[in-house]
């Protein structure tokens, strides 16, 4: 995927500019006036913030990046010139404009802890005339670039007519146009490529609280089809990324260590933005995102990701290989359609996966050259096992079995059986349980040969699950 880090996409960033200010020391003391923490501040660093974090992640990914936005004429927005003209930021329109504070927000951190934050700033529109100075400004500069990105961050810059505008001209010019939206009402980004809200955000604006996959679909399809979205896309915090276009897609999550949050959002924006002006496919570019996204939150601060740094991280954690293997049908078909090797199939829901599993798809392999494992979707696993189940998550259970040598691939399925799935992939050889000895196998009549696989006695996850509350019971 990284042979595009060094082609240096055009990508023009409109949004609220703004400077992040770090106060850090230590703390050995709680104050004798109130039962608060004594910071003795040791060093202060400045940068930029808000669509200044986006730009900072392009730039350290490679790409040559402009910036309009409009800040106050005061000493703040000096700073924030100061040091876009540092980085080589092509600065196509930086209003200052009078009686506006240019946002600057101040966090305090200890032992790489954030204590608190305080802001100054001021969060009306932009004044009328200044906002029509910045469409015809970028009505003349839009042609030079490949993708715009939208970073609202509410403090008045994208009002509801700027981003309508912005919208309109970059699809006449055939532009994506990528958004990390703010408040409920999405009205004004209505026709954009992509919106990057999160789990509360997108809840915020459809009315949709996101409990399942099946409320996950009904969230992230209403925001594509009532904004005409070209991909619709939620960020799932510790469960990963969604996305839609024609299907719902789950990129799952891979962040260890979280340090900070501060900033992921801007990563994952840059990221995208970058993939899709490089001509990207869109599930390459979220799995990009993604990674990029679980490489700052182990940093404190607003922080940027480089690809040396991905690709480091892919290493150390050996997330690669694992993501590689969890399939979706139709790119499971492309793949064995092509392949002349005997392909094994078997299914299962493997909620608590234990020795047992483990032992019976390793026998599976033995009969053939690549094994696929089928796995029931959480909706598939609660009609059949009851509503308590499952205990892990489809997409937990997805990369446990990826982690396995043996493993292929895995495909998750939400049908009460695997027939469907099984005469779509026309797999050689079916594995199942001994248990099926003497009884019809679903999709038996659909492959060259049947196997039945004895399972370990005393190995069952349904067994586990009692043994957990008899003991809690205890």
């Amino acid at each position: 995927m990284y042979n595009i880090k060094d082609k240096e996409p055009k990508i023009l960033v409109i949004g609220d500019l703004m400077l992040d200010r770090y106060l850090w020391g230590n703390c050995d003391r709680i104050s004798p006036e109130a039962p608060v923490q004594v910071i003795d501040v040791k060093n202060e660093t400045k940068h930029l913030g808000g669509a200044g974090n986006v730009l900072n992640n392009l730039l350290s990914l490679g790409a040559k990046v402009g910036i309009i936005s409009v800040v106050g004429d005061d000493k703040t927005s000096k700073i924030i010139e100061k040091i876009l003209d540092e980085k080589l930021v092509k600065i196509e329109f930086l209003h200052k404009q009078k009686r506006r504070l240019t946002s600057q927000k101040t966090r305090i951190i200890s032992s790489k802890q954030q204590i608190v934050r305080f802001d100054k700033e001021s969060v009306e529109d932009i004044c009328e005339d200044v906002g029509l100075k910045l469409l015809d400004k970028f009505k003349d500069i839009a042609k030079n670039y490949e993708v715009v990105v939208l970073s609202d961050y509410g403090k008045g810059v994208l009002s509801d007519n700027i981003c309508k505008q912005i919208i309109k001209i970059s699809n006449e010019l055939n532009l994506p146009v990528l958004i990390d939206p703010k408040g409920s009402d999405y009205s004004k980004y209505k026709n954009a490529t992509l919106l990057t809200p999160n789990k509360k955000e997108a809840y915020e604006a459809t009315g949709i609280k996101i409990i399942d996959n099946e409320s996950l679909q009904r969230c992230i399809k209403k925001l594509k089809d009532e904004l005409n979205l070209k991909y619709s896309l939620i960020t799932l915090s510790e469960q990963g990324v969604a996305f839609y276009d024609d299907k719902l897609t789950i990129i799952p999550a891979i962040a260890r260590d979280v340090f900070d949050v501060t900033g992921a959002g801007d990563t994952v924006l840059s990221a995208l933005s970058y993939m899709l002006a490089c001509k990207e496919d869109i599930k390459d570019a979220v799995i990009f995102a993604n990674k990029a996204a679980a490489v700052v939150v182990a940093k404190v601060g607003s922080a940027t990701v480089t690809f040396e740094e991905i690709e480091h991280y892919e290493r150390e954690k050996g997330i690669g290989e694992l993501e590689s293997r969890i399939k979706t049908k139709e790119e499971l078909k492309q793949i064995l359609s092509s392949s002349n090797k005997k392909i094994v199939f078997t299914n299962g829901c493997f909620d608590i996966l234990h020795a047992g599993h483990v032992k019976y798809l390793k026998t599976a392999k033995s009969f053939g050259d690549i094994l696929v494992v089928g796995l029931n979707s959480d909706n598939s696993v609660k009609i059949l096992k009851g509503k308590e189940r499952p205990i892990n998550s489809e997409l937990d259970r997805a990369v446990l079995l990826s982690a396995l040598s043996f493993v292929d691939y895995v495909v998750i399925f939400n049908e009460q059986t695997p027939y469907d799935l099984i005469k779509y992939l026309k797999p050689n050889v079916l594995v199942k349980g001994g248990d099926y000895e003497g009884k019809e196998v679903v999709g038996s009549d659909l492959v060259d040969e049947l196997k039945l696989v004895k399972f370990e006695d005393g190995k069952s996850t349904t067994g586990i699950i009692k043994r957990i509350k008899n003991e809690r019971n205890d």
